[in-house]
């Protein structure tokens, strides 16, 4: 099953740490990702740049898409990438992102989510939009 998972960040806590120590985070978590891909479990993700280059998009009012700049909340921590794992179940999601280096160097947290199975919903949506659907 696949699992998405959402890393946060204190961005200042990152801004103040050295070269170094930035350096040092970053080697050890891509050996962890690495490890992760060669046992089939990494199945994509990506970092993201600073929440100050967000855009937050809200519900229309008066007809037009509100849209702010920055993330959509103002919090200590931000979203700073996303990861997809494969694992057998939540359990083993937990157990897989426990051992990333990330966890212990402080100034984050992962939220693990299993992904919605949407292959029922998109073929009847097909389904409907193409006609052949009942009415």
């Amino acid at each position: 099953m696949r699992y998405i998972c959402l890393g946060y960040i204190d961005e200042k806590a990152w801004e103040g740490k050295s070269d170094g120590d930035r350096q040092a985070f970053t080697d050890a978590c891509f050996t962890y990702d690495e490890e992760l891909r060669r046992n089939g479990h990494y199945a994509g993700g990506e970092a993201l740049q600073s929440a100050k280059n967000a855009a937050t998009l809200h519900h229309p009012q008066n007809g037009k898409v509100h849209v702010t700049d920055g993330p959509f909340a103002e919090t200590k921590e931000q979203i700073g990438g996303i990861m997809m794992l494969e694992a057998v179940d939540l359990n083993h999601a937990i157990q897989l992102l426990s051992k990333h280096p990330s966890l212990y160097m402080g100034g984050g947290c992962w939220e693990i989510r299993p992904a919605a199975d949407l292959g029922s919903m998109t073929a009847e949506s097909e389904e409907r939009r193409s006609g052949k659907g009942r009415t």
